[in-house]
């Protein structure tokens, strides 16, 4: 098939090539004279961003002088900035830049090249004002603005954008100093020299005059959205000494890279993809561990997703240790209520390899343990701070013919024999104690009284028979109190866990010891290391239960001169209230031996709870309450009573109960609930007798509710 052939009148080709000429020579002439007013254009704009600098942000910027050395490179010379009354923040003798002319046209400012020679950046911190304190006033100025609603998606996006577009082409840095004074007592120096020559990165830092020398090497294509680093120091680690002087931590690493993949909008979202990767990485920090973690091997391959409303790291990015690896999903959604959510997905894979790939020093007692078989992990957490109380936990580590073949620092069985137990106060031991036949005071499961043992494990433990180290009821429920009050006011430990951390773990509080109490207690309940009765017989004769009162077998014949086969109801409901705070355990008592009134109403509760369950008689008497005496030879360490107490006011049905109040600066949870106050005295509340019926119907079905809570497990 044969095109035709399409004739175009001469007299219109001459038209066409007249109009592209003379817009040939209008461009060229307009040119000429853009480029003849260049410099005057060039000192109106260094003189508007002078005025702009020192209006917006009391800036005393100075350019001593400032000209085009080519067709679109300006070169400045003896550039100061200083803060209104601050000290001074930048001096540069020399810099020159370039920027690429096709970008310009559409209104984007893309460097071709950078030169710097000798100059400084110095931020200085002193008393309650830092040299760049400009910045937040800006902000604060800013913020009285009404402010449209904000797209985080299209912030990033505009954010990389600039960053990227401010890395040329060419760079050659020489003799620039990076200065950090805080308040004079850290000091940290950053002498730099930087080369980029046809993408390749090349970067020298001298650290506080020669304290240590790190290198940066590389590769950038701001173009394509692909930038890799890596760090590393010359002999020695790459660390910050400032961090140990200022936060009382240290980090150091033998080598840092970071690589930028991608960066583009996937629908709504904004997509960075990249990875960042650690070598020999050793942290030190008080609350993390009391000694040296040091990860071997770390990378992370990343999604991180940036919606119009949130941040997220996708469930498609992997973490790896050594050859364990992990899916991580992370989300926070911003709105009128913020949305916290995090995911974490271990596929099937060696059981080995997961523990070899634990960082050195992380869990101590487990060093050496070989295991074979495999496991897999799943965690699932999400919490709408609108409604904390729906707060969703799930947590599952499931093993595939798994078996321990070899112990690690720590023999995991040692309690099925007898040993030898030290308690700690205040990070001091107190004494030895055996937990054997060889110690009188200790004693077997069968020889203590179920009493306690139910009145214990109503109020720490209800399903300890039936659970597997954890309840992930108790730790949501924990969660919601916690974030609720801003602080941490309850825990979710089951008696496994309390177990664990007395027994084989230090008393210090930190992150690495909750842990790997954590994956002890999984580890002796999922592999039946111990069993139920056993572990109950040691730790009720470990517990604390007073002020140097440690097993059962001394904490009743010091309070009540009993054995423990013969403690009552009212005997095993006292020592299970002070279980959460044992030093306060004479705080209850009046100087006559009997129990504060305040005590009435946990007696009531946990004995209703006792009592449907099957553990208890009914009884309308307050389950012993009146009964308990204190041991008439510790009666002379008792305070005097400093308000008479009728006990007669207490009605003995289930109807409403008058509200006592017992001022105790020594409260658990219990008084908490039933108490107040802080000094060492007792009041009673009578029964408000202007109550209706229909409110003492409600206080009725209220104090059902919370005893259905605490039988539920907390």
């Amino acid at each position: 098939m044969q095109i035709p052939k399409i004739n175009i009148p001469k007299k219109y080709l001459k038209i066409g090539a007249w109009v592209l000429g003379v817009f040939f020579i209008v461009c060229i002439a307009l040119g000429a004279v853009a480029y003849s007013k260049r410099e005057a254009l060039l000192k109106k704009m260094v003189a508007k961003a002078i005025a702009k600098a020192n209006k917006d942000y009391d800036l005393d910027v100075k350019i001593g002088s400032a000209g085009f050395t080519g067709l679109s490179t300006v070169k400045m010379t003896a550039i100061s900035i200083v803060p209104k009354d601050r000290d001074t923040l930048s001096s540069i003798n020399e810099l020159s830049v370039g920027v690429k002319l096709f970008p310009l046209i559409f209104g984007n400012v893309k460097l071709s090249e950078i030169k710097l020679n000798n100059g400084f950046v110095s931020v200085v911190l002193k008393d309650s004002t830092t040299n760049i304190d400009f910045i937040l006033k800006r902000k604060k100025k800013d913020s009285t603005e009404t402010k449209a609603k904000v797209n985080l998606a299209d912030i990033a996006s505009n954010v990389l954008n600039e960053v990227l577009y401010k890395i040329p082409d060419d760079l050659d840095v020489k003799n620039m100093l990076f200065k950090f004074n805080d308040h004079d007592t850290a000091k940290l120096s950053f002498a730099t020299e930087a080369v980029i020559d046809g993408g390749d990165l090349k970067s020298t830092i001298n650290v506080n005059e020669g304290e240590s020398k790190w290198h940066i090497d590389g590769y950038v294509n701001p173009g394509s959205k692909e930038l890799s680093f890596t760090a590393y120091a010359d002999g020695k680690k790459l660390e910050l000494p400032y961090l140990n002087n200022k936060l009382h931590a240290k980090l150091s690493f033998d080598t840092l890279q970071t690589e930028l993949k991608n960066a583009k909008y996937s629908g709504d979202d904004y997509k960075i993809s990249g990875s960042w990767s650690v070598k020999n990485m050793l942290i030190n920090q008080p609350r993390i561990a009391s000694n040296d973690i040091v990860v071997q091997s770390a990378k992370l391959d990343a999604d991180v997703l940036i919606g119009p409303n949130y941040i997220a790291l996708d469930s498609t990015s992997t973490a790896y240790l050594k050859n364990a690896s992990i899916h991580p999903f992370v989300k926070y959604t911003l709105g009128k209520n913020k949305i916290y959510e995090l995911k974490l997905n271990a596929e099937e894979q060696d059981a080995q390899a997961i523990f070899e790939a634990f960082p050195q020093g992380l869990f101590e007692s487990l060093d050496g343990l070989k295991v074979q078989g495999k496991v897999k992990y799943n965690l699932n957490f999400y919490l709408d701070t609108k409604i904390p109380d729906s707060v969703r936990f799930s947590s599952t580590l499931t093993p595939v013919d798994f078996k321990i073949l070899q112990w690690g620092k720590t023999n995991l069985q040692k309690i099925n024999s007898p040993f030898v137990y030290t308690p700690y106060e205040y990070g001091k031991p107190m004494r030895d104690i055996i937990i054997g036949p060889a110690n009188h005071n200790f004693t077997p499961l069968n020889a203590i009284s179920k009493n306690f043992i139910n009145a214990v494990l109503t109020a720490e433990d209800p399903s300890f028979y039936t659970h597997n180290g954890f309840v992930e009821e108790s730790i949501r429920k924990s969660i919601a109190v916690n974030y609720k009050e801003k602080k941490f006011k309850r825990g979710g430990s089951t008696i496994s866990m309390q177990l664990v951390k007395n027994v084989y773990l230090s008393r210090q509080k930190t992150l690495a010891r909750k842990a790997e109490e954590i994956l002890i207690v999984w580890l002796i309940e999922h592999n039946h290391l111990v069993s139920k009765q056993r572990m109950l017989e040691v730790y009720f004769n470990i517990m604390e239960l007073g002020q140097n009162i440690y097993g059962i077998g001394e904490a009743s014949r010091y309070y009540f001169g009993k054995q423990p086969a013969d403690l009552t109801i009212g005997d095993g409901l006292f020592l299970a209230s002070i279980v959460p705070k044992p030093k306060a355990s004479m705080y209850k008592f009046m100087s006559d031996g009997s129990l504060k009134p305040y005590m009435y109403n946990y007696f009531r509760f946990m004995g209703n709870i006792m009592a449907r369950r099957g553990l208890t008689p009914s009884d309308s008497a307050g389950y012993g309450f009146y009964n308990v005496r204190l041991r008439e030879g510790l009666r002379q360490y008792l305070a005097p009573d400093t308000a008479a107490v009728d006990t007669t006011v207490f009605d003995d049905d289930d109807s409403e109960m008058p509200q006592v109040i017992m001022q105790d600066k020594n409260k658990n949870l219990f008084d908490r609930i039933f108490g107040g106050g802080k000094k060492d005295t007792a009041t009673i509340k009578t029964a408000d007798t202007t109550k209706t019926k229909k409110q003492l119907r409600q206080e009725r079905r209220e104090q059902r509710r919370k005893e259905r809570e605490l039988e539920s497990g907390q």
